[in-house]
């Protein structure tokens, strides 16, 4: 008797402590949720004169969220019954969405302070943290419902940044487009989502698997094979990937640029953080089938990138151009289906990450005497001379966007290639090689115009903003042969983050 009541209360106590044991696997986004209700309050109250407050809280509740990713948050494993998954690849998504975030924060004052019209408003930093903690969800999730709610939570902030500018009608054009068009992603991912869950009974990630791994060898069972189609489809337009990048560079020219950033940065980590999981977890015994979604978006997404950016005018379109061929470069990464591929990956990221950020805000720093935004790429013209140091930094990032040596952007190509080529698909790699080169042309171009022709006028005007110089400086030093001190530990920690999926 005694041992059986001793027994029972054991397990009482288990179950008492799983709730608080997943609790604390998700202190990232409760520390991301309580903070911008709170900020929210605070901007309710406070009103516009909160807003500079409000952008620094929202910066060190970011960090606090890093913080928070030490111990159960990066490695306790699976949280409520399997729904969301606390890990070393989620964590280190989380880094690389958390620090990107932070960055669109601290580079948005001076953008709209100098912009007619319409002020930088306390809720920009609010929707962002919004938007960060949809993002870690996406990373995170176990169950195909999860996924969804994530990457509801960090669209419908984006919706809102996207047209943040009201007066601007570009801007709000650029909100209207994405949102009309991202209803239409949800529906489709929406639509996978419903075939994958009928066909297998289980919305979670292991069910899936199990149900892939079920179907026997020389038979098809067509719903699922179906539901991984619209799946793919729907965090292919998530990701920017052809086809599905039509709203791209309209979206990225017309929302004010530190929300360009944004969107070039952070929500590309956390779709294809979410796409490597979901490839690799939920589908992994399908990979012969989803391999071939995922080959065709990335050569298309390279060669379309490459060849759509070179008529380009406007410096934030090519950008966008630039990002959909990246992202092709990614999904070479993920086509290998291996660790080595997953690794790649993640490492290809976090350099995109930086080259993007540091392009970005570069861009921030084109402004004309008046100070107002100038966007066209012959605006360039000899800032060798004008703006040299700043000549100097976009020069990195175009050499590294276009995988240069000894810039690391050329070790992150070399790395996803070197995945492709081990797991055997020498014929993406090959030709991937091959466009790269066309995609050169584009950012040497933009490196001709800064050092080679004449200066237009006097020049951009100096921002003498010390954040901003500082996070240029910071970018163009770890992409440059400097940041080769940092390829060993980041090579450990692509590959343990990697090693949580397999």
């Amino acid at each position: 008797m005694i041992p059986s009541m001793m027994l029972a209360a054991a397990t009482t106590v288990v179950h008492a402590s799983l709730p608080s044991a997943s609790l604390m696997m998700v202190m990232p986004e409760e520390v991301l949720s309580i903070g911008s209700i709170v900020l929210m309050l605070v901007a309710a109250w406070g009103g516009q004169g909160s807003t500079r407050l409000i952008s620094w809280a929202s910066v060190a509740v970011l960090a606090g969220a890093m913080i928070a990713l030490l111990g159960p948050a990066s490695s306790g494993g699976v949280a409520f019954d399997g729904l969301f998954r606390a890990d070393a690849f989620a964590a280190f998504s989380k880094v690389l969405i958390y620090g990107a975030s932070a960055v669109a924060i601290l580079m948005a004052p001076r953008f709209f302070q100098q912009t007619s019209g319409d002020n930088l408003r306390p809720e920009y930093p609010v929707l962002i943290l919004l938007s960060a903690c949809g993002m870690g969800m996406m990373v995170s999730a176990g169950d195909l419902l999860v996924l969804y709610v994530g990457l509801e939570l960090q669209s419908l902030a984006a919706y809102v940044l996207a047209s943040f500018m009201r007066r601007d009608t570009r801007s709000a054009e650029a909100g209207l487009k994405y949102f009309v068009l991202g209803a239409l992603a949800s529906g489709i991912l929406l639509y996978g989502i419903s075939l994958v869950y009928g066909f297998s009974g289980t919305t979670l990630f292991s069910g899936i698997a199990e149900a892939y791994a079920g179907i026997a060898p020389g038979t098809h069972n067509y719903g699922l094979m179906f539901g991984l189609v619209f799946v793919f489809a729907g965090l292919a337009f998530k990701m920017s990937a052809v086809p599905f990048h039509m709203w791209t560079p309209d979206v990225y020219e017309g929302a004010p640029t530190p929300v360009t950033a944004f969107f070039a940065s952070a929500p590309k980590v956390a779709a294809m953080g979410l796409a490597v999981r979901v490839a690799v977890e939920a589908m992994g015994p399908a990979v012969d089938e989803w391999r071939q979604i995922v080959i065709f978006a990335s050569l298309a997404s390279i060669i379309f990138g490459a060849v759509a950016a070179i008529g380009q005018s406007n410096i934030k379109r090519l950008l966008a151009y630039s990002s959909i061929n990246n992202v092709g470069f990614v999904l070479v990464g993920l086509a290998a289906g291996t660790q080595a591929g997953v690794a790649a990956v993640l490492f290809y990221l976090t350099v995109y990450v930086v080259m993007t950020l540091g392009g970005f805000l570069v861009v921030l720093q084109m402004r004309g005497a008046d100070g107002q935004p100038v966007e066209t790429i012959s605006s360039l013209s000899g800032m060798s001379r004008t703006r040299p140091g700043l000549a100097l930094a976009m020069a990195i990032f175009m050499f590294s966007l276009a995988g240069i040596p000894p810039l690391l952007g050329f070790n992150a190509k070399l790395a996803v290639f070197n995945a492709a080529v081990e797991a055997g698909l020498y014929p993406l790699a090959v030709v991937g090689f091959v466009a790269s080169v066309i995609g050169a042309y584009y950012y040497l171009r933009v490196i001709k115009v800064m050092y080679f022709d004449e200066p237009v006028g006097e020049g951009f005007a100096k921002s003498g903003d010390v954040v901003e110089g500082g996070l240029i400086t910071a970018a163009a030093v770890f992409v440059s042969p400097v940041g080769w001190v940092l390829l060993a530990p980041l090579g450990l920690a692509t590959m343990a983050a990697a090693k949580a999926l397999f």
